[in-house]
């Protein structure tokens, strides 16, 4: 295990994916495409699993430490976890707000330079309740964050954020700006998150290019590539203006879940 008590510049690759069921995911060639991502630290989110539901494959996936948060409200459901390679300053995956912390959707992990959130956002589909409980828990998170922010810390939130942005996010954007995902209310919240210094990476480096991260398992929507484009890398600005963050990436290469991962490409 490297500590990331050490000074000297190296690359890291930081890899995202919702793989819809860690279980799941197992059974599709999830080694393969880890190893062909080669992550210095990879977020999941969406991991479907209890504590007492992992195997011995996904604790000891050498040379990864990996950290989780579950679900308490049902089983398989919700759920995220965290494999590194850099052993961090510090882990929290419960945060004091038991409507949130019991759904399992956080992981804060700190670093020298920065405090890296795994977030697998709600879903706000299911009904007004739902979009309701969305809304503030995207409240809260970035609320939880500024703090951070105000004591001199650079931020980076990944994740399923259940929201595309604008309408090169998305194939059919008119027929789906009433559906959550992409009402204007969802997509105001992700405005208010650039309004407040945060950059959206992968729209940063690449301004005009189409790429989706999510596609149905309907319609053929992955062969037809008509998906959308919810899972993110945002970044404080500083991180940006004091070089580390170096690139940012979707790979559409990887199947095993309805999502793909995304990358960030950091130096520290």
């Amino acid at each position: 295990m490297t500590s990331s008590s050490d000074t000297s510049p190296r690359e890291w690759r930081l890899i995202s994916w919702n793989v819809n069921g860690l279980r799941a995911v197992l059974k599709k060639d999830f080694f393969t495409s880890v190893n062909r991502l080669n992550p210095d630290i990879l977020l999941l989110q969406e991991t479907k699993l209890q504590k007492d539901q992992r195997t011995p494959e996904m604790i000891d996936f050498s040379p990864y430490e990996s950290f989780w948060a579950y679900a308490s409200v049902k089983k398989g459901y919700s759920g995220v976890a965290a494999f590194s390679k850099k052993t961090p300053h510090q882990v929290i995956t419960r945060f004091g707000r038991p409507e949130y912390d019991g759904e399992g959707r956080v992981i804060r992990m700190d670093f020298d330079r920065f405090t890296l959130f795994n977030v697998y956002f709600p879903n706000g589909q299911m009904s007004d309740e739902r979009l309701q409980y969305k809304l503030d828990f995207y409240d809260w998170l970035l609320t939880y964050t500024q703090t951070l922010r105000d004591a001199g810390k650079g931020v980076i939130i990944t994740g399923d954020f259940n929201t595309a942005h604008n309408e090169i996010d998305l194939k059919n954007p008119g027929p789906n700006s009433n559906r959550s995902g992409f009402l204007r209310i969802e997509r105001d919240v992700l405005d208010r998150m650039i309004d407040a210094g945060y950059v959206d990476t992968f729209r940063h480096f690449y301004p005009e290019k189409v790429k989706y991260s999510w596609w149905s398992y309907r319609f053929n929507a992955r062969k037809n590539n008509a998906g959308w484009r919810i899972d993110y890398f945002f970044v404080t600005q500083d991180l940006l203006d004091n070089g580390v963050v170096k690139d940012a990436f979707i790979d559409n290469d990887i199947f095993g879940s309805d999502h793909c991962p995304v990358g960030l490409i950091i130096t520290v």
